[in-house]
């Protein structure tokens, strides 16, 4: 009877710990935006809705939810890696890899930035740099491990240097994404529809229009890269279907969208990409197997 309770017992705690490993990593990288807002749980909310919360694990030595974010939705997985004030070259320097290594997520989605031009004054070539180096040790960590780049949200003010830096994400995104490891960009800019109205009164952080609107661009992005995940990284190419391109040619600066069509360097295909595919100004350049955009 006792060899019986502790053979039970055995596969009891195997079962528990296949379950844990078989769970996708996702780490949500950041800096106030990720730590004292309230998009994580929305985000939660729209993983749960696609059947997915059961098989997240949210990883970070992070955990938490502010009590103005109301009551956690079930199941909600409080731990991140969010750290308010901090500065993506500071992480890059002294923190990530001690993170990603005790963690290996399958998933990173990061918005930094904000803190190293309002406090740190730092120019957008370094701020691209600390993002390339939080990625190289990310992959040291798991070479395979699928990346979300979020747009930084504006000020109030629309800095000037916050705004450089997001027109540069893209190209930086494409440059640096590979087929075992792609990288798409969540798009929380200005540009895409967020506004004054979506900050709270100091400028600089999102109210709940705000978190909303964090929530609807990073949501999709982080269920398709989990979905990528656990379908073992499969890189057949991206249906022709998804990849119809506009026949106008490229000339001239960016215009706004013509008619349903993206704009120049925005999103317009990829593997499970349900937007427009069509692009208003040059034509939809395949990037990876989840994301291409117009150039």
């Amino acid at each position: 009877m006792q060899f019986t309770t502790l053979a039970s017992l055995a596969l009891g705690l195997l079962a528990t710990t296949a379950s844990a490993q078989s769970k996708v990593k996702v780490m949500l990288l950041g800096d106030s935006i990720t730590q004292i807002t309230c998009w994580r749980p929305k985000v939660w909310t729209q993983l749960a809705s696609a059947g997915l919360a059961g098989s997240v694990d949210f990883v970070g030595s992070m955990s938490g939810l502010e009590s103005k974010c109301g009551t956690a939705p079930s199941g909600f997985d409080p731990n991140h890696e969010g750290h308010s004030g901090w500065q993506a070259y500071d992480i890059a320097r002294n923190n990530i890899a001690g993170w990603v290594q005790s963690t290996k997520p399958d998933v990173l989605q990061f918005m930094l930035g904000t803190n190293d031009v309002n406090i740190g004054k730092r120019n957008v070539q370094t701020i691209l740099d600390a993002y390339t180096a939080i990625l190289t040790a990310t992959r040291g960590a798991n070479p395979n491990v699928k990346v979300i780049i979020d747009k930084l949200i504006p000020t109030s003010w629309s800095d000037a240097t916050i705004e450089s830096v997001n027109s540069a994400i893209p190209a930086w995104a494409s440059q640096h994404s590979t087929a075992a490891s792609p990288i798409v960009v969540a798009d929380c800019s200005r540009a895409a529809g967020f506004t004054n109205a979506m900050l709270q009164q100091d400028g600089v952080h999102p109210n709940d229009l705000g978190d909303q609107f964090i929530a609807q661009q990073v949501g999709p992005k982080l269920i398709q890269a989990i979905k990528a995940v656990q379908g073992g990284g499969d890189s057949s190419p991206v249906a022709t279907t998804t990849l119809r391109t506009s026949t106008t040619a490229a000339a001239g600066p960016p215009s706004a969208p013509t008619g349903n069509c993206a704009s120049l360097y925005a999103q317009c295909g990829g593997n499970g990409w349900s937007g427009t595919t069509c692009c208003s100004q040059g034509s939809c350049k395949v990037s990876n197997e989840w994301y291409s955009q117009c150039a």
